[in-house]
């Protein structure tokens, strides 16, 4: 078997509401690609802690250091993985190892060539302990036989699918080994002003404005990148971002960079495109997540209830302008390899929710309570706010009392996850298509690490859902696993300790004069190598 192990097929409108009709899909390059120019990008966010953040860091450092470093691997619109530092992945009969032959002929930004000593080290120093910690808990080492070739080991065995989407993953990077060796990654002043192996190579970092990068001149892929300069800049609210992409100072915004509004507004002035292609292997969705600490959610019936009391449609139409629709489990929709929708629904239903709380056995008291929850709206987007509001009309509808608070971005990730001090708390997803751990580390006893954002907050794990994604990580036969995944589906719906209100989906802004952008499945993590403007 080769590294081309999977496919999916995305159309074109796979994410698209009535919004976005056929007329605002991409322009995508017309005639011979033009050479020269500058491309100033923007994104629905902050500026980044750091260019390049060695165990992510967020979306934010995601976007600004994926146009300097590169991955061993790629996945493409149609779903193919494909080599990108490697020219191919093989694995060995019992799929507890895989040899990866690296592409010849890189050359680091100082001109250094890449070869399988950074390899190993990217792996050992940076995967194993920032980026990918929690994929390579079976990890057991990587040799280099030669130059160009490295073997990765591991202690079980290993589905293709997994290994392709780890090479893939949006941070697992092949950094240079002389610049971070002996250094403390975290720390490093090369994270700064990164020196990698992708098409644009770092130029200066004006702190409150803009990154700018320039042309790669010794790219290894010939030809490439057609511009002379791409430009990050960084506007702190969506309405000058829309005024700056109006006055033609901004040419593409990706993840949502205005107001919904604003998007229809712009598209209509025949200056712009709007597009949702570009987000398939990293959908987001608004999480609504239980603390099984409090033991009032001991019972299903309880936890079910708190989804049942949610009016969905109505969030989706009024807090997102119909941009989301309604979650229906812990593997989006657009997952071709693994979703399914045969699982328990947690539609709207409040005659549901109430007889749900009155055979748990919370009836309504005199002041009309069964209980009271603290309800926490995680501060980093602000649209969770507005959720939480319409969220504590919809439980207190139904008889639970509700105190929402909406804290700032480090006071949420504080009493989320370092604290646990929430009952209910409203936050943000972002998955792949591959579910282990991205996924499953929610539902886990080993997604339970206090401290860290964006695991198993809620505490909710039975030996059960242990036991099947333990069977899931090392299910080598696709039509397996996929029964495996599916079933997880089922359980961890009924069990309702941490679903998706809502699937968002996400869109890119883009002037008409931009040519060829959203072409791959994480756009936003993309290197843009063969972007282009038509003037």
């Amino acid at each position: 078997m080769t590294n081309k192990v999977s496919r999916r097929v995305f159309g074109a409108g796979a994410l698209a509401t009535g919004l976005i009709g056929t007329s605002s899909l991409p322009s995508f390059a017309q005639g011979d690609p033009k050479r020269g120019g500058t491309l100033v990008a923007t994104w629905g966010g902050g500026e980044p802690q750091a260019c390049y953040v060695p165990a992510g860091g967020g979306s934010s450092p995601t976007f600004s250091s994926s146009k300097l470093f590169e991955r061993l691997g790629n996945r493409r619109m149609d779903g193919v993985f494909e080599g990108e530092l490697a020219e191919s992945w093989k694995p060995a009969a019992d799929f507890q190892s895989y040899t990866v032959k690296l592409r010849k002929g890189v050359k680091f930004h100082d001109g250094k060539d890449m070869t399988s000593a950074d390899v190993v080290f990217s792996i050992d120093e940076i995967w194993k302990k920032y980026a990918a910690a929690s994929a390579l808990t079976d990890y057991v080492g990587v040799e280099a036989p030669d130059a160009e070739t490295v073997v990765v080991k591991f202690s079980k065995p290993v589905p293709e699918f997994f290994f392709s989407s780890l090479l893939c993953g949006s941070v697992n990077y092949i950094v240079p080994k002389h610049v971070y060796a002996g250094s403390d990654p975290i720390t490093n002043p090369a994270n700064n002003a990164p020196i990698a192996t992708g098409p644009w190579k770092f130029k200066e970092w004006v702190r409150g404005s803009h990154f700018e990068y320039v042309k790669n001149e010794a790219y290894w892929r010939p030809g490439f990148p057609y511009m002379d300069r791409l430009i990050i800049r960084y506007v702190r609210d969506p309405a000058g971002r829309a005024a700056a992409m109006e006055a033609g100072e901004i040419q593409i915004g990706v993840f949502n960079p205005v107001a919904p509004p604003d998007i229809k507004r712009l598209v209509a002035t025949g200056k712009f495109v709007a597009t949702p292609k570009g987000y398939e292997e990293g959908v987001w969705s608004t999480s609504f997540e239980v603390n099984m600490r409090n033991p009032i959610f001991a019972k299903r019936e309880v936890r079910q209830a708190m989804f049942h009391a949610i009016d969905r449609s109505m969030i989706a139409k009024t807090v997102y302008y119909g941009y989301a629709r309604p979650g229906t489990g812990p593997v989006f929709s657009p997952n071709k390899e693994f979703f399914t929708p045969d699982t328990y629904k947690t539609v709207y239903d409040p005659k549901k929710a109430a007889a749900l709380l009155d055979a748990a056995g919370y009836p309504k008291k005199g002041d009309g309570k069964r209980f009271t929850l603290n309800l926490l709206a995680a501060g980093w987007f602000t649209e969770n706010g507005k959720i939480g509001a319409i969220v504590k009309q919809g439980l207190e509808d139904v008889g639970v009392g509700i105190n929402l608070t909406v804290p700032d971005r480090p006071t949420s990730i504080k009493r989320i996850y370092s604290d646990y001090d929430f009952d209910v708390a409203i936050s943000n997803q972002a998955n792949p298509s591959e579910p282990v751990p991205s996924t499953t580390q929610y539902y886990t006893s080993d997604g339970i690490k206090k401290g860290v954002p964006f695991r198993n907050a809620s505490g909710f794990h039975t030996p059960e859902v242990d036991a099947l994604v333990e069977k899931i990580k090392v299910e080598t036969d696709p039509a397996k696993r996929k029964a495996m995944v599916v079933e997880f589906q089922k359980i961890t719906t009924l069990e309702a300790s941490n679903l998706p209100l809502l699937e968002l989906e996400s869109i890119t802004v883009a002037s008409v004069k931009v040519q060829n952008h959203s072409n791959d499945p994480n756009y936003l993590a993309a290197s843009w190598y063969d972007i282009w403007l038509a003037s």
